[in-house]
C-alpha cells in the first residue's frame, strides 16, 4: 500500500496542512489548537539479576495539534516534538454521515479499550502490556466508525507503515465493536471485542525491519528489562492474527476494566503465540465518576467537581507471555502489580505517581530473569 505522503517528513506534512484552514473563508473553515506536555521521572529498585536499570527523567511528550472543519470535512494534524526529530501522530481528514464517520490518513487503529483512551485520561502512567504489544497504534489507512443507541463499532484497512516509519512493510485490517447497556454518568457497563489480521512483508530483508516484540516490563525507561516475546528476521512473510476481549464498569466513584487478548504469528516455518491480560480498578476519593464516551466505547477526560481538584487511587495486575517454536524455542512471561495515586487540577494539569513491581521469567529454564521495582512520576499539562 503506497501513499502520496511517503517522501514527506512528519514535520513537513504537518506544516503543509496546518496552513490550509487559515487560507479558507471564515464561514467555511475553523481551527483549534491543542497540545500536551509530559515530564516523567523514574527510580528503580534492582534485584541484582541481569543488567540493572538506571534512574532517569525526560520530557516524554510534547504534542501540538491543529484540528477543525474544512468545507464539510473534519481534520486533525498532530505531531510530537519531544524527541530528536518530530513524529507525526494523527494526520487525517474525516467526514460524518449521520452516526457514521469515514476517516482517511494516519490515525490510531481500533483495538483494545486501553489503547482507545487518550494518554491524557488513563489512570496509570504506562498502558497495559496488551495495548503496548498488540495494538497497531498510528497507521496510514481508511477507517469507519459508527454507533446506534447502545452499540458502537469500527473497522479499518491500514498499512503497517506510518508517515515517519517506512521500514515495517505490509498491510492489515481490523474491527472493534461493543455494547454498553448502561451508559449514564456514574453507571456504566461496557463489553467489547476486537480482531485484526496483519501481513508482514519479508521482515529482516530487502530493507524491511525485523518483526520483534520487546515490551519494557519495567516501564518507559526500563530498556534493560525488555522481554523478547518473538523475533522474525529471516525475510519470510509473516501472517498475524490478533484478538481482544474487553469489559468495564463504573459505579459512582468506583471503576474497573479488564481485557484479555492474544495473537498468533506464522511465517511458514516458525510460529509464535502471545497471550496477555490485565485487571484494573480505580477509586476517586473526591466522588467523581469516571467519564465514558458510549459512541466510541472509551473512557474520556475526568472533570473535577471541586476547586481543589480530584484525587484518585488505582491498582492493576498485568501479565503477558510469549512462545516461539520450533527452531528458535522460547517461552517467557512477565507479570506486574501497579498501584498509583493521581491528582487532577480543575483544568489542564495532573500529577501522577505509580509504584510497579515487575518480574520476568524464562519458563523453558524455569528461572527468574529479574525482579524490578519502579517508582514513576509524571507532571502532565494539556490544553
Amino acid at each position: 500500500m503506497t501513499f502520496p505522503c511517503q517522501h514527506l517528513s512528519g514535520l513537513s506534512l504537518l506544516a503543509l496542512f496546518a496552513v490550509l484552514p487559515a487560507a479558507q473563508a471564515q464561514d467555511s473553515a475553523s481551527i483549534k489548537f491543542s497540545g500536551r506536555l509530559y515530564y516523567d521521572v523514574a527510580r528503580f529498585d534492582n534485584d541484582g539479576r541481569g543488567k540493572p536499570e538506571r534512574d532517569n527523567d525526560d520530557l516524554r511528550a510534547a504534542w501540538l495539534a491543529a484540528s477543525g472543519r474544512l468545507y464539510g470535512f473534519d481534520y486533525k494534524l498532530e505531531g510530537d516534538f519531544a524527541g530528536h526529530r518530530p513524529v507525526a501522530r494523527d494526520v487525517y481528514l474525516a467526514r460524518s454521515f449521520g452516526s457514521t464517520t469515514l476517516t482517511l490518513g494516519q490515525f490510531k487503529q481500533y483495538f483494545t479499550l486501553d489503547d482507545r483512551a487518550s494518554t491524557n485520561h488513563i489512570p496509570t502512567i504506562e498502558r497495559s502490556w496488551l495495548a503496548q504489544t498488540l495494538a497497531p497504534t498510528y497507521r496510514l489507512g481508511l477507517g469507519i466508525t459508527g454507533y446506534d443507541q447502545q452499540v458502537f463499532w469500527s473497522g479499518s484497512l491500514y498499512s503497517l507503515e506510518s508517515i515517519d516509519a517506512w521500514k515495517v512493510k505490509g498491510r492489515g485490517f481490523g474491527a472493534r465493536a461493543g455494547y454498553a447497556p448502561w451508559k449514564t454518568p456514574g453507571q456504566v457497563l461496557h463489553f467489547g471485542a476486537a480482531v485484526a489480521r496483519e501481513y508482514y512483508d519479508n521482515p529482516g530483508s530487502d530493507g524491511a525491519a525485523a518483526l520483534r516484540l520487546q515490551p519494557r516490563s519495567a516501564g518507559y525507561f526500563g530498556d534493560n528489562s525488555r522481554l523478547t516475546l518473538l523475533d522474525f528476521h529471516s525475510g519470510r512473510d509473516v501472517t498475524a492474527q490478533k484478538f481482544g476481549l474487553e469489559a468495564a464498569g463504573v459505579h459512582q466513584q468506583w471503576s474497573w476494566q479488564a481485557e484479555y487478548g492474544g495473537a498468533r504469528y506464522n511465517d511458514g516455518q516458525h510460529k509464535a503465540e502471545i497471550r496477555s491480560g490485565y485487571l484494573q480498578g480505580s477509586w476517586l476519593l473526591t466522588g467523581e465518576p469516571r467519564a465514558y464516551d458510549a459512541k466510541a466505547g472509551r473512557f474520556v477526560q475526568l472533570k473535577p467537581a471541586r476547586a481543589g481538584g480530584a484525587w484518585e487511587l488505582v491498582a492493576r495486575y498485568d501479565r503477558i507471555d510469549g512462545r516461539q517454536w520450533p527452531d528458535t524455542r522460547s517461552d517467557v512471561v512477565a507479570q506486574a502489580w501497579t498501584v498509583g495515586v493521581n491528582w487532577y487540577a480543575p483544568r489542564h494539569f495532573r500529577l501522577m505517581l505509580d509504584w510497579t513491581d515487575s518480574r520476568r521469567r524464562d519458563e523453558l529454564r524455569d528461572s527468574l530473569l529479574d525482579r524490578t521495582g519502579t517508582l514513576a512520576a509524571r507532571a502532565q499539562f494539556d490544553f
